[in-house]
């Protein structure tokens, strides 16, 4: 598992259906229609999470672990002629 910050963590979060609930301090917190459970995300800068808060995360969120270690930024489509044939 790559390092991700407080902040990588909230992106992630978002694009799986969780929604911003309310920020106390640095402290984002998460919820999703139809999940009991709220997620506190500490989100200080670029800080990296440890370990073991973001699997904790990641478990109540229901999201792999997997999906942290891709690209930070997803190829973007060039529009331009293909070369394969």
């Amino acid at each position: 598992m790559r390092p991700v910050s407080g902040r990588e963590f909230a992106r992630l979060l978002e694009r799986k259906g969780w929604t911003l609930l309310r920020v106390n301090g640095s402290h984002h917190i998460y919820g999703k229609t139809g999940v009991e459970a709220r997620l506190s995300v500490p989100i200080h800068g670029n800080e990296v999470l440890k370990r073991g808060l973001v699997t904790h995360l990641a478990k109540l969120a229901g999201v792999s672990l997997d999906e942290n270690q891709g690209p930070r930024h997803p190829a973007v489509a060039t529009g331009g002629p293909d070369d394969s044939e």
